[in-house]
């Protein structure tokens, strides 16, 4: 099990695209916040971003031909490569089955548990509000929010086992809609 965080570590630290292990000590506390935003994407629930580069993880909203939730698969994850002029790319089979990838567990009509396969101890609940739309829940700060955003700051660290900071959880309040920020160190 400790090899497979290593690599799920290892895999948020070189993602894809290049990086450089000395590069990563002199990245500043604001890059995240200048980091691209998704933009256009209908069905957006969250992104993740890391260091070293812009390249986001998307979590989407899969539907079927007719409209549906998949049920079997209802988050679709994949690469926009901000790095490479914005291009999509699916996740390969290494980055969803050991570091992007959701498990996902129905729990109820319309009510889903997503945990990251790379950190299981992080809940995600996808289930409808009371307007009907899908959103992703989980707890910051104690507090029932719709997750926007994670980012995992990286600095330096070995090939196998990089440095993980922390990772930041950025959503609104489920209640209020107030923005919301957390911090954890995995």
């Amino acid at each position: 099990m400790r090899r497979i965080l290593h690599l799920a570590l290892l895999l948020l630290y070189f993602g894809t695209g290049s990086a450089s292990a000395g590069g990563l000590a002199g990245i500043a506390e604001a890059k995240a916040d200048s980091l691209p935003v998704p933009k256009g994407i209908k069905d957006l629930k969250f992104y993740v971003q890391r260091d070293p580069n812009a390249n986001t993880v998307v979590y989407e909203l899969n539907r079927t031909a007719q409209g549906q939730l998949n049920e079997t698969e209802p988050i679709h994850a994949y690469w926009i490569r901000y790095a490479d002029g914005g291009e999509q790319r699916e996740l390969n089979y290494i980055q969803r089955k050991f570091a992007y990838g959701l498990n996902t567990k129905k729990l109820g009509k319309d009510h889903y548990e997503l945990k990251f396969v790379s950190y299981s101890k992080l809940a995600l609940y996808l289930r409808k509000d009371a307007a009907g739309r899908y959103n992703v829940y989980t707890t910051i700060n104690q507090k029932e929010a719709i997750l926007d955003r994670v980012f995992v700051r990286i600095e330096g660290g070995t090939f196998w086992v990089p440095n993980v900071l922390y990772v930041e959880l950025k959503g609104r309040d489920a209640t209020t809609g107030k923005a919301v920020t957390g911090r954890f160190k995995p």
